[in-house]
């Protein structure tokens, strides 16, 4: 049964989750609002490693969550993931972000689930999945109107997620929209994904790999 070490740095939440069998069995992240990865990321890869009673050895692979997002939560993300598969010589997976945030909705219901990451101003990074996890559209950066998402909210109800909703909730009258705020990409949600991705050997190439940032780094 292999441990797979879960790293999310695509925003403001520091998040590492040790999983094994897709389950998480420990979990560390600070929601916070302000960006603390390079002080807290490899103390939370100890601790899970600590509590979980095993040592970096044990580890199967690395699952990594490759954006969109923040371009330096990113790099820092990466970079330690990469770091880890080299040093231990195990595979690196990389997790959508924008899936993995889709799977914090859970809808019985047929409905559209749309993540949405917060980029620059009015824009957001979103992708839409059916509430089966499939992906019905591409990911995109995209700059909020109140007729954004429109042919889908005319068919059903739409589940909005992710630290880009309060744009659109203020925007947005339509009624079959559904705003879950207050949710930030998580390594919880990476166990089943990064499972799967194991078992197919659907891995990166640990020297060439880049996180998808979708679009270029703006200072400022």
């Amino acid at each position: 049964m292999a441990y797979i070490l879960c790293i999310e740095t695509s925003t403001t939440n520091c998040s590492v989750a040790l999983a094994k069998e897709r389950e998480i069995i420990c979990l560390e992240e600070d929601y916070n609002t302000s960006y603390s990865h390079a002080e807290r990321l490899h103390n939370f890869i100890n601790k899970v490693i600590s509590r979980a009673g095993i040592s970096l050895k044990d580890i199967a692979a690395v699952a990594v969550s490759k954006g969109p997002g923040s371009y330096t939560g990113l790099r820092i993300g990466v970079s330690a993931a990469k770091g880890l598969c080299y040093a231990l010589d195990i595979p690196l997976i990389a997790i959508s972000t924008l899936r993995s945030l889709a799977l914090q909705i859970d809808s019985e219901n047929e409905s559209y689930i749309v993540p949405m990451i917060d980029a620059r101003r009015m824009e957001v990074y979103s992708a839409i999945f059916s509430n089966q996890n499939e992906q019905l559209r591409d990911t995109k950066a995209e700059i909020l109107t109140e007729d954004s998402f429109k042919k889908y909210l005319d068919k059903k109800n739409v589940y909005f997620v992710g630290n880009g909703v309060e744009k659109f909730s203020a925007i947005c009258n339509a009624s079959n929209a559904i705003f879950v705020e207050n949710k930030l990409p998580s390594a919880q949600e990476m166990a089943v994904l990064s499972h799967s991705k194991y078992q197919d050997k659907d891995f990166e190439d640990v020297g060439y790999f880049e996180p998808y940032y979708l679009k270029d780094f703006v200072s400022g």
